[in-house]
């Protein structure tokens, strides 16, 4: 897919359908013959998109986007850690400025950094607004960023919060409970951000059941991000068919 027409993409699939499905592939500890078969299931299971990033990257990027540029035509969008997780090998990249926290580092000096290469690799930033909402544990995007979780009944600091990224100018807003958190974000929060925001809401961390993601979907969110429940199941394929289902629903 061209690498200019993303972001529409995404708006595509929200008029055609109920929300969007994305799957995440950390890869880390992903070799890169199992990425190219997830990335083959991924396709076949009817999910719209894959994200390929996380907190913490010691895994050379190229290899495993390059493989999943040949093995499937869904777009592949970089979920950065940080500026240095980026390669060529990718259609978009979620331009992200951590607005939860309070860290100047993850608000513009990773950004500022990651942007020649952006411009350099030709890939569509999408500016996203990332909040980091509390999940019942410490998760790793807490640790490596150093900032601290919105309170999960606290709606009134989170709406805000989406509502000033789409006033900076930014397409999405992704709130987050973290990779392997104990509970995913509460769904009236998610309704709470949504009635505030006109730009796109996406939803991961703790979406564990197809049902959980369609409660999600109920609440507001507009795409739904799942990757590591996946990783535990033995039948991924299965249980990813069953979240685009319901999802789209």
């Amino acid at each position: 897919m061209a690498s200019s027409c993303i972001l529409k993409y995404l708006h595509e699939v929200l008029k055609k359908q109920n929300a969007g499905y994305l799957v995440l592939i950390d890869p880390e500890g992903c070799e890169v013959n199992r990425c190219a078969k997830l990335s083959r299931e991924i396709e076949r299971a009817g999910a719209d998109a894959i994200l390929l990033g996380g907190s913490l990257l010691t895994t050379d990027l190229h290899p495993i986007a390059a493989t999943l540029k040949e093995e499937t035509a869904l777009p592949i969008i970089l979920f950065p850690g940080d500026s240095m997780h980026l390669t060529p090998h990718a259609d978009a990249i979620l331009y992200m400025s951590l607005i939860s926290g309070r860290n100047p580092n993850y608000l513009i000096g990773e950004q500022v950094k990651a942007a020649p290469w952006i411009q350099r690799y030709a890939l569509e930033p999408i500016p996203t607004g990332y909040m980091l909402i509390e999940g019942g544990n410490r998760t790793a995007v807490e640790f490596m960023s150093g900032t601290a979780p919105i309170p999960r009944e606290k709606h009134d600091i989170a709406g805000p919060h989406a509502l000033a990224a789409q006033y900076l100018g930014m397409q999405m807003v992704y709130l987050e409970a973290g990779s392997g958190a104990e509970l995913p974000v509460p769904n009236d929060m998610i309704s709470a951000v949504k009635a505030q925001i006109e730009i796109p809401l996406i939803v991961g961390g703790g979406i564990r059941t197809p049902a959980i993601a369609a409660e999600k979907v109920n609440a507001g969110a507009d795409f739904i991000v799942t990757g590591n429940v996946l990783e535990k199941s033995s039948g991924s394929f299965a249980l990813m068919k069953e979240f685009a289902e319901a999802i789209h629903g």
